[in-house]
């Protein structure tokens, strides 16, 4: 059964649920997305990937600054929608719009909730160990991430596998999941079930302070923070090159033997010890420059085993 879909969405995560949702044949009436935001030396405005995937299919794109105003809500009813999709909106649904179309409103979220409610569940979810994680379906309330699941879909996230690389596996697991979904809901079998209220976990989003590496951690933390944090924001650590403290962003690591004072240079291959073990840097990159193998880094450099981090 075709379905008349609004869809709602920014980011590069939404854009595969998007085109599989077309695909199928469904109707997408209309596309929410964030406004364009600036960017780039001359701060042009950027539109999101969504809507320049929307606009190639010749979907009507909205970007309205609020939901809550009479007239987001009017325009909202005048699609007619049957349901609406959301993926990675970024925006908080009222009420009055949550209660617009006739088969509710779907959210696909990236984490097997109730863990990870939020901002950032994939972040969230490598930068605490996590060993697996999926997508879900759920039916929007007005709590966040609250709503009951009717559908789930787990993906094990590898001991190396970072926040970009389950980014990358999700995003297409997550669309065939949704079209699942809206077939489901279609012939009116889909079935939703209430969250447990226990394991409830939230993803707040990654403030800049968490970034900073902390060798006096374990080894196992800290890599695990920086494959969550990597391609972005990327953990760093700060390191003196002879001119003062200089930002030095740590993309991948590998856990590693070894002993010392954490912080602590071990080799010349970027081995550095932690409260626990030691991670190998294997791949870092400096202000303004490339991406570099911890080794090629360290050659460049005067730093050799027994400097501080």
């Amino acid at each position: 059964m075709s379905l008349r879909v609004i869809f709602m969405g920014t980011p590069d995560f939404a854009v595969p649920t998007l085109t599989e949702i077309i695909g199928q044949g469904h109707e997408v009436v209309a596309c929410y997305t964030r406004a364009p935001a600036q960017a780039g030396r001359g701060l042009d405005l950027k539109p999101s990937p969504v809507q320049r995937a929307a606009e190639r299919f010749g979907i009507p794109v909205f970007t309205p600054k609020t939901l809550k105003s009479e007239e987001a809500v009017e325009t909202t009813a005048s699609h007619q929608a049957d349901v609406a999709v959301v993926v990675a909106y970024g925006m908080i649904l009222p009420q009055a719009i949550l209660d617009l179309p006739e088969l509710g409103c779907l959210n696909l979220h990236a984490s097997l909730l109730p863990r990870w409610r939020g901002a950032a569940p994939i972040q969230r979810a490598v930068m605490a160990g996590d060993a697996e994680s999926g997508v879900c379906v759920m039916k929007m309330e007005a709590g966040l991430d609250t709503g009951p699941v009717g559908m789930v879909e787990t993906l094990a996230i590898g001991p190396d596998m970072t926040a970009g690389e389950l980014h990358d596996r999700l995003a297409p697991l997550g669309a065939d999941l949704m079209v699942r979904a809206l077939a489901a809901l279609g012939r009116g079998g889909l079935r939703f079930t209430p969250q447990p209220e226990e394991g409830v976990t939230y993803a707040a989003k990654i403030g800049n302070a968490e970034a900073k590496l902390n060798w006096a951690r374990p080894a196992k933390q800290v890599h695990d923070l920086v494959r969550g944090l990597s391609p972005f924001p990327g953990a760093f650590a700060e390191v003196d090159l002879g001119k003062g403290p200089e930002r030095l962003k740590i993309l991948r690591t590998a856990l590693a033997g070894g002993a010392a004072e954490p912080g602590t240079l071990l080799d010349g291959e970027g081995t550095v010890a932690c409260a626990e073990g030691a991670v190998r840097l294997l791949q870092v990159q400096r202000a303004g420059g490339r991406p570099v193998t911890g080794a090629e880094f360290l050659r460049g450099t005067k730093l050799a085993a027994g400097a501080k981090l």
